[in-house]
């Protein structure tokens, strides 16, 4: 063979080779995550510590001491982040209980001592995990509730699962109340406080689906009547009315039924116009009573 020809027996050889290397998928592996040595661990902390020392020397508004805060926060904030996706399905969007988490990262190293006898995590955990829970009890749900009863809420879910696998149904109100130590009626209270969690949207369509001349919620829901109360109203005066002596029944229906003035009142009765006034005035005094 020839040296031209073994030439272009290796180049078309590289080719190939070439190819088969940029075309061919080469098998993929699962890369674990990268977890630091329990030495590093315990290097990163002794660092911190020696920052937070550092930073806690230096007076407020240095900005050494600043910049060093920014550092610790910067470090800890994927810790922060892990915390915050353990809640990140809970009726909101994991970035909201990512911020709650920094923030409370951000109180941590502001009030940490390195002098106390602990370390940062160990302080910093619960902090973070408070203010979430915070912002859990506190924003997550559609209408305010009181504190006690959002407790009283998650406590009575927990113990409706435990007796449910007890008793192998669901508990009765009375067995609910009993395992929780409350009354009934409190846990009653709760049942309809849990129903403040998640609110529908006034403009939700109520018809069929794809229907386009349905109905919205708000539209359909009913609303007070004033008529209701008139009616009330009506039936207490006309029991007043009853009670209410002969002549001063006269004066009313002269006055409020038959548009008599006063003048004419008291030309019917033999009495001045200002006595009518006073007699009135009294009549009306001692109806309002009757209301209040």
């Amino acid at each position: 063979m020839s040296t031209a020809v073994q030439q272009q027996h290796v180049a078309l050889s590289q080719q190939d080779v070439s190819f088969s290397r940029q075309d061919v998928p080469l098998p993929q592996r699962d890369v674990p995550p990268f977890r630091p040595t329990a030495a590093a661990r315990e290097a990163q902390r002794a660092e911190t510590m020696r920052v937070l020392r550092r930073m806690v020397a230096l007076p407020v508004g240095d900005p050494e001491r600043e910049r060093l805060r920014d550092e610790v926060v910067e470090d800890h904030m994927p810790y922060a982040r892990r915390i915050a996706r353990r809640y990140g399905t809970h009726g909101s969007t994991a970035e909201d209980f990512e911020q709650v988490a920094y923030l409370g990262l951000v109180k941590a190293v502001d009030n940490f001592d390195p002098e106390f006898g602990t370390g940062f995590l160990g302080y910093a955990t619960p902090m973070i995990v408070g203010e979430i829970k915070r912002y859990f009890r506190d924003a997550t749900w559609s209408v305010h509730v009181p504190r006690r009863m959002q407790e009283l809420t998650g406590a009575m879910h927990k113990a409706a699962d435990v007796l449910t696998a007890e008793l192998g149904r669901a508990p009765s109100l009375p067995e609910l109340a009993a395992r929780l130590e409350v009354g009934t009626e409190e846990l009653v209270e709760s049942l309809d406080a849990s129903e403040a969690y998640n609110t529908a949207s006034l403009d939700r369509p109520v018809g069929s689906e794809g229907a386009e001349d349905g109905a919205s919620l708000g539209e359909i829901l009913g609303e007070d009547d004033p008529g209701y109360d008139l009616a009330v109203d009506r039936e207490v005066l006309r029991g007043l009315v009853g009670e209410l002596g002969e002549r001063d029944r006269r004066i009313l229906l002269m006055r409020y039924f038959r548009g008599m003035t006063q003048a004419e009142i008291g030309e019917r009765l033999g009495v001045s116009q200002m006595q009518v006034s006073r007699l009135i005035t009294k009549i009306l005094a001692t109806l309002r009573t009757g209301f209040g």
